[in-house]
């Protein structure tokens, strides 16, 4: 990775990061929780756990999607989906 690669990650990851810490404390409230596992750079995908009673909670995907999701596209917009792992 080159300088200007490795610059673009590292901003792309700091903007997922701020999304997550921006839907962590929804997630917290109802005893879940979110983290970060990976970001695939070229097909603009995050992969993200959800933790606690998030994890098995049936209304998980819908959390996912109008919650992180939207969180994270938010403040990164290159992104094009968020994946639960």
């Amino acid at each position: 990775m080159n300088d200007s690669t490795n610059t673009t990650w590292t901003e792309l990851k700091k903007k997922v990061e701020q999304a997550l810490a921006e839907v962590r404390p929804y997630l917290e409230a109802d005893g879940g929780g979110v983290q970060l596992v990976a970001i695939d750079e070229a097909a603009k995908i995050v992969k993200v756990r959800l933790t606690g009673g998030c994890a098995c909670c049936p209304s998980a995907g819908m959390t996912l999607k109008n919650g992180v999701e939207a969180a994270v596209k938010k403040h990164a917009p290159e992104i094009k989906s968020v994946e639960a792992v």
